[in-house]
């Protein structure tokens, strides 16, 4: 058993410890604030980008000169994931969740033959998949330090897949990230961004009252301008839910962290007294004894 010095000490260890994690899920969970409310600021944007794309894609995907954003090379050989991670961890199973993820995908690719290539945004993603897939990593992008990522950074990536989508470097590009539904709910997502997903007309309202609109220019022209722009919001998107889902999973974990904490200060409290207890009762017993045989 452990003698009373040894038990004050990790009693006050504890104590520091809960004062960590109590301070850490303050912040996150002021963070967790504006970040949810950028994630949801940016998502009707995001969805009436992908409805004006079905409009426009639609009529253009046939076309053999289609931009290869919206139809691909044709081929479906070389793929590129997109991995969107935390830049730190004390997050519960957030990171780990989408590394595993994006494991399992990588494996399907490549037991089906294609070639895969992984670009990493954010510095524990890239440390979880270096441990099995680090030849397949072709880039990394990492945020430490940055207090807010704008869209600007999102630009810069999406910049990077368009070129090796040009170069015939890829064929396929998918965005892996956790997507932001609630605090406690962080949902592993693949989202496919080339070629581009059309999503289908909504069957609700009847065929005859649909609009019907003209472009002008035309809808290639429109398409070579806002298909750049939609990669680059989709993966700010993701970037946007995945710093949401962070913060929300960090605020949890140091929640349960704190209660475990003061768990295991009652414990050792416990323990204390009780030591404490039978110290003094043995040096009672000791007196008396001592004073019986006087």
């Amino acid at each position: 058993m452990a003698n009373l010095k040894e038990l004050r000490g990790r009693i006050n260890s504890v104590k520091s410890t809960r004062k960590i994690t109590q301070a850490m899920k303050m912040v996150a969970a002021a963070k967790l604030r504006r970040a949810q409310n950028r994630a949801e600021a940016a998502r009707p944007y995001a969805e009436r980008m992908a409805r004006m794309l079905a409009s426009l894609g639609q009529a253009v995907a046939g076309n053999p000169d289609a931009p290869k954003l919206l139809v691909g090379t044709g081929r479906d050989q070389t793929h590129l994931l997109i991995v969107v991670s935390g830049e730190r961890g004390l997050a519960g199973a957030f990171n780990t969740n989408v590394g595993r993820f994006a494991r399992a995908r990588i494996r399907e690719l490549e037991e089906q033959g294609k070639t895969v290539k992984v670009l990493t945004v954010g510095r524990k993603g890239a440390a979880y998949l270096k441990r099995e897939f680090a030849s397949r990593i072709v880039g990394e992008v990492s945020f430490q330090g940055k207090k807010q990522v704008g869209f600007a950074e999102a630009q810069e990536i999406a910049a990077r897949v368009t070129a090796m989508l040009d170069a015939g470097e890829i064929d396929v590009c998918t965005l892996i990230y956790n997507r932001f539904r609630s605090v406690i709910a962080q949902v592993p997502t693949a989202q496919q961004l080339v070629p581009t997903e059309l999503p289908e007309a909504s069957p609700a309202e009847p065929e005859g009252a649909q609009a019907w609109y003209e472009y002008e220019p035309d809808e290639a022209t429109i398409l070579a301008q806002i298909l750049p722009k939609n990669l680059a919001i989709q993966i700010y998107r993701a970037i946007l839910d995945s710093a949401a889902g962070f913060f929300g999973s960090q605020m949890n974990a140091m929640d349960n962290a704190t209660r475990n904490a003061g768990d295991m200060i009652n414990k050792l409290t416990l323990t204390y007294n009780r030591t404490r207890q039978a110290n003094i009762t043995s040096e009672l017993i000791e007196i008396i004894s001592g004073a019986e045989a006087l």
